[in-house]
């Protein structure tokens, strides 16, 4: 089962890639994956570690450090994480 955190996490990577205006498959694409590797991960099946978080943020055109500032502001606003 995801903690609060991690689906937070997969909404924001679920984000990026919207505002990117990409499908998955293009994500996929630009990430020399197969279209199931963005679903996994955005559905909370697979997680990715810190190394593919940054080559998904440099496929979508974010800064990683604009990245991890978006997700710390997800992660302060769960109940309990203050």
């Amino acid at each position: 089962m995801a903690t609060q955190e991690q689906v937070a996490l997969q909404n924001l990577l679920r984000s990026i890639r919207k505002e990117a205006s990409l499908s998955q498959q293009g994500l996929a694409q630009r990430l020399g994956k197969p279209q199931s590797f963005v679903s996994k991960y955005e559905s909370g099946e697979r997680r990715l570690d810190i190394l593919e978080v940054l080559l998904v943020c440099q496929a979508v055109g974010m800064p990683f450090v604009l990245f991890a500032r978006r997700l710390e502001e997800a992660l302060s606003g769960l109940p309990g994480n203050k």
